[in-house]
Formats: structure tokens, C-alpha cells, sequence
């Protein structure tokens, strides 16, 4: 990004299509880029009326925005930096997006506490981690039916019991839409598994 862009990210679709959002200096903040958004609102499709979004490693809120501005009925976002957060807060009263929710908490700490579910969650944590591998299995229970997930990573964690759907590489990041595996795959795989 050159020097004027830094530390913003323009929303590519949707009602909100061209706005900036800037986002403060924080250590691993790095938004997932135009490119790879475009393809995963194009696999997850454009109009996501209806639909409750979480965004557990909100950061700079690219990817929670962008499901906002395709109609998500509620996008709930999820920063555990202040300034990341009060920044995320900022962006959604400039575009009056009072459909999403932002809390401050960590990630875990969440889906600890959490009761609601979700058509869509968006798992992009803080590159060469192991929280996603951590967190995916701990979404479970939070999946509507025909539920799916966006996971960014270096390498996939473990995928048992999850299908992917569609899949990309940009550079050294991998990325996907998953879903729960069906019974019939579930089955099938443990018997090869044997």
C-alpha cells in the first residue's frame, strides 16, 4: 500500500461500496485484501439479507463491513485492542450502520459467553497463529443450518468434519468457505479414516 493508503481499506460492494474505513497502527492488523474479498463476496454472493454475521477477529472490519454493506441483517464484530475497537465504532456511525455490533472481548472469551447463532462467521485471526485452529472447533455450536464460515490462514488447521467449498491462495495466505460436513461425508470419512 503506498504511504497515503495506509491504515485504510476501501469497502469493494454493497450499499457502503467506496467508502474508506481507517483503522489505527496495531501490531498483525492487516486487512484481507480487495482482491480476495471481491472472490469470497462473489462465492458467499452479493445480497446477504437476512443473514447474522460474526466477525471474530474484526481488525480493521473489511471483512465484517462488507458483509454489512450486502444486506446482513446483523453483523456482530469482535476486537479485543481498544484503540482497534473505539476505531471500528467510529466506522460504523460514519456509515450509520446500526446493524452492526461491536464488542470488545477477546475472541475465546466470546464464544464462551455467547448465545446467539450465526448464518455466516468470519475467521481471519492474527496470521501465523494457532487461534484458528483453536476457535473452529469452539463455532460449532453457533452455526444456523446451512451455515457457512470463511476461514484465512498460512496452512489449514485440522478439517475434519468440514467441507470446503470453495477455496483460494493470495501470496502465502490461504482462504476458504467451509461448511459442516454432512452426515453421509462424516460417515464416509471415518471409514477411510479406519
Amino acid at each position: 500500500m503506498s504511504a497515503q493508503h495506509k491504515n485504510q481499506v476501501r469497502i469493494i460492494g454493497g450499499q457502503y461500496k467506496r467508502r474508506i474505513l481507517k483503522f489505527p497502527d496495531a501490531l498483525a492488523l492487516r486487512p484481507t485484501p480487495d482482491r480476495v474479498r471481491e472472490t469470497v463476496f462473489n462465492w458467499l454472493g452479493q445480497d446477504l439479507t437476512g443473514q447474522a454475521c460474526l466477525d471474530l477477529f474484526a481488525g480493521s472490519g473489511a471483512l465484517g463491513f462488507e458483509a454489512a454493506s450486502r444486506n446482513a441483517k446483523l453483523v456482530t464484530m469482535i476486537e479485543m485492542a481498544k484503540p482497534v475497537h473505539a476505531a471500528l465504532k467510529a466506522n460504523a456511525e460514519v456509515l450509520k450502520a446500526n446493524h452492526v455490533h461491536i464488542i470488545l472481548s477477546d475472541a475465546e472469551r466470546f464464544l464462551e459467553r455467547n448465545t446467539s447463532k450465526f448464518d455466516l462467521i468470519l475467521l481471519d485471526p492474527p496470521y501465523a497463529t494457532p487461534l484458528l485452529g483453536k476457535v473452529l472447533p469452539k463455532v460449532i455450536p453457533f452455526l444456523n443450518e446451512e451455515a457457512r464460515v470463511y476461514i484465512e490462514c498460512a496452512e489449514w488447521p485440522d478439517l475434519t468434519g468440514w467441507e470446503i467449498l470453495r477455496e483460494g491462495k493470495a501470496g502465502t495466505v490461504k482462504f476458504a468457505v467451509i461448511c459442516r460436513a454432512s452426515v453421509d461425508d462424516q460417515k464416509i470419512s471415518d471409514q477411510i479414516a479406519e
